[in-house]
């Protein structure tokens, strides 16, 4: 008898050895188990050093969409900003290699425009723009994105500083968000003083989401470029930033990055994935409950504040801080001379316990300290029977 090729796949189909219940399901590679790294909870927050947040599904299915796919970068890059300008109400956008690279890029633009030589020649600045203009209380770690384009910071400590300071040297003055309250010199009065003085203004709000507001306050007040964290509460990829602003300065950005090979910031490239992935990321959070995400957030604290409080004198409270990292910070207390442990030696517990937890790099001497907004579902419950059980273990 000779089988025609449907029906001899059907009649191999009912066979146990073929059919759906007897093949099994190809097993999904677990590249970082193979190589035996750790992972964790994450209960310290959006630290890049502990890879920050995870992406929602859409965002790695529409990054793994692109990659099937050839587009010619530039174009994409045009579309991708389009769409996130259009989204948060600014002149212009683009997709940065995190808001590290945004401040390299935005800075260089302020120097360089879209003058071709000038971008081939910095960091070497001869006969350029050469200083951005910074409060003293704002300089941070990441001022060395600025830096490297190979600018001075002119350090000032009042208004009156600021004015005395600009120059026809001056290429920018920067802002850097978190450190408002520390400064003598406001948001707002930030801007005037650019505006007064013709000098761009550049605003650091890497880690200042939520609140979602966040996202277009500041280009409204004013602020010529605005740059922002992708992979921390936005949940895109961790390597991508945004770089909000003024359409000039946007062009010439890009102008000072991949794929342009002649350029300061050649290896600070965004993939096609990552472009995609950034736009869906954000185009999801404006969309999400963040009212209910905060409740969410309560939930989770109360949880693991509870099962800490089961032992004798632990105190619990809740900080928020005022810009970055805006969310719910728990933090634990006891009298060390009962629960015999310090909060640093808890810490490595949870670490080297099973699973690890990371709490967060806030812990110090005197308290115990989670954050919860990037916790999975059951985490909490996880985080609060591990710490009482250890504090129980220091107070028998």
């Amino acid at each position: 008898m000779i089988f025609g090729r449907r029906p001899f796949l059907g009649a191999l189909g009912s066979l146990p050895i073929f059919s759906r219940a007897g093949l099994a399901a190809p097993r999904r590679r677990d590249v970082i188990s193979e190589l035996g790294v750790r992972t964790f909870i994450n209960a310290a927050g959006t630290y890049t050093m502990l890879t920050a947040s995870l992406m929602p599904e859409e965002v790695f299915e529409a990054m793994r969409e692109a990659s099937k796919h050839y587009v010619n970068l530039t174009e994409l890059q045009d579309a991708v900003g389009r769409r996130i300008a259009e989204l948060l109400g600014c002149e212009a956008a683009m997709v940065t290699s995190g808001a590290a690279g945004a401040l390299t890029v935005g800075t260089a633009a302020c120097i360089t425009g879209k003058d071709p030589d000038k971008i081939r020649r910095i960091p070497d600045l001869t006969g350029m723009k050469s200083e951005v203009i910074i409060q003293k209380s704002h300089r941070f770690a990441y001022d060395h994105a600025v830096r490297a384009t190979g600018i001075r910071m002119v350090e000032v400590e009042s208004a009156e500083q600021f004015e005395r300071a600009v120059s026809d040297r001056t290429a920018m003055a920067l802002f850097f968000n978190d450190a408002e309250p520390r400064g003598a010199i406001k948001a707002e009065e930030f801007v005037s003083l650019c505006r007064k003085h013709g000098v761009p203004s550049f605003n650091d709000c890497a880690a200042d989401v939520p609140p979602v507001e966040n996202l277009s306050r500041y280009t409204k007040m004013g602020f010529d470029l605005v740059a922002f964290s992708g992979g921390k509460g936005i949940r895109g990829p961790q390597s991508a930033g945004l770089l909000l602003g003024r359409k000039d300065l946007i062009e010439a950005a890009r102008l000072n990055t991949s794929p342009y090979s002649d350029s300061i910031a050649r290896g600070m490239k965004v993939n096609k994935e990552e472009m995609v992935g950034m736009l869906v990321a954000l185009e999801l959070y404006l969309k999400r409950d963040h009212a209910a995400e905060a409740r969410e957030w309560d939930r989770r604290v109360e949880i693991i504040a509870r099962e800490a409080r089961k032992v004798n004198t632990v105190t619990t409270e809740v900080h928020l801080p005022p810009i970055a990292n805006h969310t719910p910070h728990l933090r634990i207390r006891w009298d060390q001379s009962v629960v015999k442990i310090t909060p640093p030696e808890v810490m490595k517990q949870l670490r080297e316990g099973r699973p690890s937890i990371e709490a967060c790099p806030m812990t110090n001497k005197d308290a115990l300290v989670f954050t919860v907004w990037m916790m999975q579902k059951g985490d909490a419950e996880v985080v609060g029977r591990r710490v009482r059980e250890i504090l129980a273990r220091a107070s028998a």
